[in-house]
């Protein structure tokens, strides 16, 4: 009687220590998912500054949030100079490259930092700003599967203002020079017929004298 007694309380116990097991054991797992390789491309690859790169990528995982850090560097020392510029005189001059100074209002700066949810695919695309020229670097990180893709794009100074041209309807463009000459020709012409006015005049009347 009293080893059937054991061999229940033996039995029972084995069945409670079982149940946290199999407790245990139903718990869901998080997915697993398979190693891959993610994505991303900057569409164009060269902009001016003011301009918007668009960034796609692929190949990570299904909504999952994809952080992505900008790596700025190799900002030019200087602007390429375009056209030429007319002095009053008519001639020509080259213009020289100047180095680019950015305004002092500057806009919001872009950031450096910023996340993307991908769709079920596990693709995205997204679109950036930049605030500076130069070689921008972007690197996306999926947060869940722990892929990581980068693409670069370049990013140049805004093109040079061209100076501008007083209009004119054809032939030279007038000058302070030009309108200058006329006048003093026709107080010339004026100041000599006067004189001949007044000479005129004394002759006739030593002959009607």
């Amino acid at each position: 009687m009293r080893l059937s007694r054991i061999i229940m309380a033996l039995t029972v116990g084995l069945a409670v220590a079982a149940v946290p097991t199999a407790a245990g054991a139903a718990q869901p797992q998080p997915p697993v998912y398979p190693p891959g390789v993610a994505s991303l491309t900057v569409s164009p690859t060269t902009i001016r500054l003011g301009e918007t790169f668009t960034l796609r990528g692929s190949n990570f995982a299904p909504n999952e949030t994809v952080r992505h850090d900008v790596a700025i560097s190799g900002l030019p020392a200087a602007a390429p100079a375009e056209g030429t510029a007319r002095r009053s005189d008519g001639s020509t001059v080259a213009m020289a490259p100047v180095a680019y100074t950015p305004n002092r209002a500057q806009p919001q700066p872009a950031p450096t930092t910023f996340t993307v949810t991908a769709d079920g695919n596990g693709e995205y695309t997204v679109t950036y700003r930049p605030t500076r020229p130069g070689r921008h670097t972007f690197t996306a990180t999926g947060l869940t599967s722990a892929r990581t893709a980068s693409a670069t794009g370049t990013v140049l100074p805004p093109r040079p203002t061209k100076p501008t041209r007083p209009p004119h309807h054809g032939g030279l463009p007038v000058t302070g020079d030009s309108i200058g000459t006329p006048l003093k020709l026709g107080g010339g012409l004026a100041a000599a017929g006067a004189v001949l006015l007044l000479a005129s005049m004394a002759w006739r009347r030593r002959r009607a004298g």
